[in-house]
């Protein structure tokens, strides 16, 4: 049984006898790995769900929250920001991805519990809706221009007003699309990817699917940080005729002490943060002229406490966001991205994931996009639930994406940026 730390315990009384009695991780795969915390209270059946994913080192994040349980039991729930500020130093070396995973999970649960308590949403807590649903961007990517602009079609005749173009290519390293082996038969790594083809192909893309799907549709890009600097305001400057929504991460997070460059010389907006795990960077990118939207894992920088501080930097300085929300980010996160959405006006776009039914028979109550839009659900809290039953029955899955991110190399067998 975990017993607190009495030097963790807040050096002021609680108004009432109400407690955290169990923090524990919840590892389950329904579709991609997900990490959830549980948040258990004194008060029988009062607890609380967050979201701690980092797929590709789920272990290490369920071990920090196992170690972050004795730190926060015996504390009144409700003392969120102090919980989590002192989550966040008491490691003396902070941030990266598996502490601040941990932190999201115990930060987002609380939230969870706060909205339980008073009867009403995250969303409420935050000073209500400023929007009747969010509006979704989704994903069109085939292997090649003609079945990429047709999925889009597809997605357009569902409702949806945004969406990001990926095509495939010779090898197999082409990100968000189909690749095709053996494009490079001569070179010494066959499947390689090829950054010259790449630049050759995206505007090509964007030049038939502006003709073909009309001036109404917003299109998107994500570069997936793989090119330079130089490379990226070329790409940039090439698709300024089709009048992109956004480029995302034209260049990998190592350079972005260079987006001000791109973004001063690139005529489309400039999304990137996904690969960021430290709000102090992420309001950098802000302050500092790098992006026009804020893209992050928002579990990746803690959870909903520091990202809502973010929202009203962006707010303050005229930068929208777009956070970050495919497979591997659990329903529970894409409560708290919602709730981020619902109630800034700093909002620009979302990022659309349709969950197959596992997903919603694990997370009962998680919501789906309808035309194009998606609203968080009105009931206490997050209003999700975890069937902890029926997530044993999908167990995580090591070294999935290790096994696509090590295979991305050029034609000469250099790794690339995945």
């Amino acid at each position: 049984m975990t017993t607190p730390l009495p030097e963790t315990q807040a050096p002021w009384p609680a108004r009432d006898g109400l407690r955290i009695t169990g923090v524990r991780p919840i590892v389950t795969a329904p579709e991609a790995t997900l990490v959830v915390v549980r948040v258990d209270t004194s008060d029988a059946g009062l607890y609380g769900l967050g979201c701690a994913t980092f797929t590709q080192r789920y272990g290490a994040v369920a071990a920090a929250v196992e170690h972050l349980a004795s730190l926060v039991i015996g504390r009144h729930p409700a003392d969120i920001e102090d919980i989590t500020r002192m989550l966040h130093l008491s490691s003396y070396w902070r941030n990266g991805p598996v502490l601040n995973s941990a932190l999201s999970g115990v930060d987002m649960a609380l939230w969870d519990i706060a909205g339980k308590r008073l009867g009403v949403p995250v969303y409420e807590l935050l000073g209500g809706r400023v929007r009747g649903a969010v509006p979704l961007y989704t994903h069109a990517g085939g292997a090649s221009i003609e079945e990429t602009i047709e999925q889009a079609r597809g997605f357009l005749a569902e409702g949806y007003r945004h969406v990001r173009l990926q095509v495939g290519g010779p090898g197999l390293g082409t990100y968000g699309a189909p690749g095709r082996a053996g494009g490079y038969p001569d070179a010494p790594y066959p499947d390689g990817w090829d950054v010259q083809h790449y630049l050759h192909a995206t505007p090509a893309l964007f030049e038939r699917a502006r003709r073909e799907l009309g001036d109404d549709v917003a299109l998107l890009h994500d570069v997936h940080s793989r090119l330079t600097p130089k490379q990226a305001i070329v790409l940039c400057r090439a698709l300024e005729p089709y009048r992109l929504f956004f480029v995302e991460d034209p260049v990998a997070p190592e350079h972005y002490d260079r987006l001000p460059e791109v973004r001063a010389a690139a005529p489309v907006p400039i999304a990137a943060g996904e690969q960021l795990s430290s709000v102090a960077d992420a309001a950098r990118l802000v302050t500092g002229g790098s992006v026009d939207l804020l893209r992050l894992h928002v579990s990746a920088v803690g959870g909903l406490t520091p990202a809502r501080k973010l929202t009203a930097l962006c707010e303050l300085s005229g930068v929208q966001t777009a956070w970050h929300s495919p497979a591997d980010v659990s329903p529970i996160g894409l409560a708290a991205n919602l709730t981020l959405d619902m109630t800034s006006h700093a909002f620009g776009i979302q990022e659309g994931h349709a969950y197959p039914e596992a997903v919603h028979e694990v997370f009962p109550g998680t919501p789906r996009p309808v035309g194009g839009y998606i609203t968080p659900s009105p009931d206490p809290g997050w209003g999700i639930d975890l069937d902890e039953a029926r997530a044993t029955k999908h167990p995580p899955r090591r070294y999935a994406h290790e096994r696509w991110a090590a295979r991305v190399r050029r034609p000469d067998g250099a790794l690339e940026a995945p």
